[in-house]
């Protein structure tokens, strides 16, 4: 039982570390921002992330434990292999095209979460409508952290992996309290350190155990299981385009992603900051595709593991703790798995982080309490912390899979807030009548195509569907394809439909109960392209806080045109500036 003991040493040890950041950069915060808002300084860290701190918690957004396990897992399990393990290039993908074209006009209008926009164009009780598959999005990531954190630990020291859940979502819900955005992103900086340097440490002992293969053979030649790059059957290539497009464009609309892009200094930080977050999950996947490699060359009857293997035990979303409790020596899995396990509960408090920072601006405040104070919601968003921990938990052991997690945190956000997105940024007109449409038919839509990971049978049955080992029809249409086009187009036309049926005099203005077309003031005043509604929220109340232009940028990333439509608040000093 030593080496158990040993290893919740290590654990310990990394979770003071990251608990001691945490409370440093809460101090830190309120040393500079006693006399702002603390509110905005949870929420988005008073706009003032810098481009080294800024880099490596928006990289950390996506690098978590469902990332590193998860990568592993697909890498291992026989017939799926490297060609099915998407998310590192998928959420890539999505990184880069976040900032292409979306960070800029988030941060230069200066809204304070992702559902600003939506609650400014389509009214207060669209975007709490809309709160809903966001906050899905974010539980079901946050679930696929505290499974993997679990099962780590389970390894470790060898408790059952439910109670170990349960203790890890209990120390992430509670150092989320400590200082919000701040003692995240400053933890996000420790937990990049942690993985790289404790995979990398850890691959090259478990790829030179005596019972594992040479990897490079085994990636095109089967051993004890089919090659680990895997292989694409025609039969299946539409389903893997189908989720693909849910992992590169479902991995934009996140309250996580855009919490920093809505934190940094400006509008060309944001975009600077995607781009090298990009970089930055390729890079910290690597390692986790050789772990997964390894467990799939690995003779396991030569290894204290035993027989059977970890896919015939069910247990191979755990391959990356196993291989590196089992083929690393003591002291290297002592490093590698503590400091993993701290690594991936620092992720989980960025989720319920998210989700609570929605809630008590544009559920609680906006649509209900508009005169709260500032320590109303804050005392809001941590009992909300507490609700959705608990949650995402349940979510976590009720899951069968973390990849299978993975897929399901993007599905909604994908098929029905991507579309509206595209919609309130990119193409004028559209109302009300419109979102409520899209929404309910990109739902409806998705919904019926089934959902083998909840064991919910389809109600459509798309060309191509077949059973799956536990009779469960398994989609090969990319019907989540379908569904999100479907959901836009529809927005779309219902938009312009009702707009012409207003405008025109076919119907008369008493029928727009949703105030999304007629306009409450004068002619003069009145883009006709443009919704004016009682309840919509105004600017001044999406951006408290004036965002500032950095004064230590980079010539190189610096253009004039990049700071026209920033507030021109006048320049504040550097000293609070964080690197």
């Amino acid at each position: 039982m030593a080496f158990h003991v040993e290893g919740l040493i290590a654990i310990i040890i990394f979770y003071l570390a990251i608990l001691l950041v945490g409370i440093w950069a809460a101090w830190r915060t309120k040393n500079y921002r006693s006399d702002g808002d603390p509110r905005d300084s949870i929420i988005v860290g008073g706009r003032d992330i810098g481009l080294v701190v800024g880099a490596f918690t928006m990289t950390a957004t996506w690098v978590g434990g469902g990332y590193i396990n998860g990568t592993a897992e697909a890498v291992y399990v026989p017939g799926n292999g490297l060609a099915w393990a998407q998310a590192p290039f998928g959420y890539a993908l999505s990184l880069v095209l976040g900032g292409l074209f979306f960070a800029k006009p988030m941060r230069s209008k200066g809204y304070v979460t992702m559902l600003d926009p939506f609650q400014q164009i389509y009214g207060k009780r669209m975007g709490g409508l809309l709160f809903i598959p966001a906050l899905m999005g974010e539980m079901f990531w946050a679930a696929a952290i505290l499974s993997a954190l679990g099962a780590t630990i389970s390894v470790i020291v060898d408790i059952n992996i439910t109670m170990a859940v349960i203790v890890s979502a209990l120390i992430a819900t509670l150092y989320t309290l400590v200082g919000g955005l701040y003692s995240v992103a400053y933890t996000d900086v420790v937990q990049l350190f942690c993985i790289f340097f404790g995979l990398w440490v850890s691959v090259p002992f478990a790829m030179l155990n005596k019972a594992v293969s040479d990897i490079g053979s085994t990636a095109v030649r089967e051993g004890y299981q089919a090659p680990w790059l895997g292989n694409i059957d025609t039969a299946d290539v539409w389903s893997w385009i189908d989720s693909f497009l849910l992992l590169m464009l479902g991995g934009i609309p996140w309250q996580a992603y855009f919490q920093r892009v809505l934190s940094a200094s400006s509008a060309t930080y944001a975009q600077v900051l995607s781009f090298l977050a990009a970089f930055g999950c390729i890079v910290i996947a690597i390692p986790s595709v050789l772990i997964g490699a390894v467990g799939a060359s690995t003779d396991w009857n030569q290894t204290m593991y035993g027989y059977p293997d970890p896919k015939t035990r069910k247990e191979a979303d755990m391959i990356l703790p196993i291989v590196l409790q089992y083929l690393c020596p003591p002291y290297i899995s002592f490093f590698g798995l503590g400091a993993v396990s701290a690594a991936v509960m620092s992720s989980a408090d960025s989720s319920i982080l998210s989700a609570s920072s929605m809630f008590a601006r544009n559920i609680y405040q906006l649509a209900f309490r508009q005169n709260a104070s500032e320590r109303e919601i804050i005392w809001v968003m941590r009992a909300t912390v507490f609700v959705f921990g608990a949650a995402a938990t349940a979510m976590a052991l009720l899951a069968k899979s973390v990849y299978g997690l993975w897929y399901l945190s993007s599905d909604l956000v994908y098929i029905i807030i991507f579309p509206q997105l595209l919609c309130v940024l990119f193409i004028k007109g559209t109302n009300t009548y419109g979102s409520i449409a899209g929404y309910v038919l990109g739902f409806l839509l998705r919904i019926s195509g089934g959902e083998p990971y909840l064991y919910l049978q389809p109600l459509i049955c798309y060309p191509g569907c077949y059973p799956d080992e536990n009779n469960i029809y398994v989609q090969r249409f990319p019907f989540k394809l379908l569904s999100m086009v479907t959901s836009l187009l529809t927005n779309i036309s219902v938009s312009y439909l009702v707009k012409y049926l207003f405008e025109s005099g076919r119907v008369t203005p008493k029928l727009d109960m949703l105030d999304a077309v007629v306009a409450k003031h004068s002619e003069e005043n009145m883009d006709k392209t443009t919704l004016v509604k009682s309840d919509n929220i105004i600017l001044s109340e999406l951006a408290p806080v004036k965002p500032r232009q950095s004064v230590t940028l980079n010539p190189n990333f610096t253009k004039a045109e990049d700071f026209s439509d920033l507030d021109s608040s006048p320049e504040v000093p550097d000293d609070n500036h964080i690197d």
